[in-house]
């Protein structure tokens, strides 16, 4: 196999490796180092002898590494001293972990595609080139099982047991062999590169979606859902409908005898006071407002409370209230009662005057 074309080999399973990397685990970049004794097959007539690797993997899920490594060996030729039988090579080797929360050592077994390359002396004489040589590579393949310790202390250990099939079927020593199978026990080291990458938050959930309920946008503190009057302005009494509310400066007292208009003389104590807090307050406006109880007639009693109205205007006119500031007066009759008018208590309060509050 053209040792480029290797080469190529190892950087795209690199870079499947960094491709299918995620935040969620450790997927740094490490090194690996191996030292351990590879049992040979019998058939090759070697001794068995250490070897040693090196690589560079990661982790590209949370359960699944892909290492590339590159493996020596040196080992004697058995019976015959003298000759020298290597063999180097290069694998990548995709190992499923099975990683427990709170376990120092987690199992794991490999699966290894790779190359390697034999070079094997031969007795050639009388050739005056003896001893010769053989050089050949071939397809080989692994599988095995391990144990590895997580990088909580910077440095992982692995120790590992695994058979390989070497499929070399030019050797000179077994020519009838078409493939030799090995067992390789090593212990190595597994080296981070680089710092942990901090575990990102999870993003907040998005806030609930909204809904007129949760909503106020005229500010007046009933919510989209309620308001009727979204157009409310500051500074106005709103009701529980988010529209305007009536404000009326309290006149108990000012109430009229049945069938009259003049003002009693315990209504214009009332309207004395009335007119102090207006007086006091420049910027009032108010509507001058009069009612009737419901007997009589609808045309009757509109024009007694009008009147009614009107003997409150008078009196606040000509006590220091500008007329600018009074709208009205304003009768509305029978109209809007705010006790029975089934009793003769209730038609009393029923007859009366107000000032309502128009800003």
């Amino acid at each position: 196999m053209n040792k480029k074309l290797l080469c190529a080999a190892m950087l795209a399973g690199l870079s499947v490796a960094q491709a299918a990397s995620a935040q969620e685990f450790d997927d740094r970049w490490y090194l690996t180092g191996a030292v351990g004794y590879n049992m040979q097959d019998s058939d090759r007539n070697t001794d068995d002898a250490p070897f040693a690797s090196i690589g560079l993997g990661k982790f590209i899920s949370p359960n699944w590494s892909l290492d590339g490594e590159l493996n020596y060996q040196n080992p004697q030729m058995d019976p015959e001293d003298g000759l020298n039988w290597s063999q180097y090579g290069i694998s990548f080797d995709l190992r499923r972990h099975f990683i427990a929360e709170g376990r120092g050592w987690n199992p794991y077994v490999l699966m290894g595609l790779g190359y390697q390359r034999s070079e094997e002396e031969f007795d050639a004489f009388p050739s005056p080139n003896s001893p010769g040589e053989s050089k050949d590579g071939n397809f080989a393949a692994k599988v095995g099982v391990g144990l590895q310790t997580t990088f909580e202390s910077k440095v992982a250990v692995r120790a590992e047991v695994a058979y390989r099939a070497d499929f070399n079927d030019q050797s000179v020593r077994a020519p009838d062999e078409s493939y030799f199978g090995d067992v390789l026990a090593s212990v190595g080291v597994v080296i981070p590169l680089g710092t942990k990458a901090a575990p990102v938050a999870p993003p907040p959930p998005p806030p609930p979606a909204q809904t007129c309920a949760d909503l106020d946008d005229d500010g007046d503190g009933v919510n989209n859902c309620d308001d009727k009057c979204p157009g409310s302005q500051a500074g106005q009494t709103i009701g529980p409908d988010g529209c305007p509310a009536p404000v009326t400066i309290d006149l108990k007292g000012v109430n009229f005898d049945f069938d009259k208009a003049t003002l009693r003389p315990d209504a214009v104590a009332i309207l004395s006071e009335a007119t102090q807090i207006l007086n006091r307050y420049p910027d009032l406006k108010v509507e001058v407002a009069g009612h009737t109880d419901s007997v009589g007639t609808d045309a009757y009693n509109q024009k007694l409370s009008e009147r009614r109205a009107k003997a409150v205007y008078d009196y606040l006119t000509s006590n220091g209230v500008s007329a600018s500031r009074l709208q009205g007066p304003v009768g509305y009759g029978e109209s809007r009662p705010i006790d029975t008018n089934e009793t003769a208590e209730g038609r009393a309060k029923n007859r009366r005057t107000e000032l309502n509050v128009q800003n």
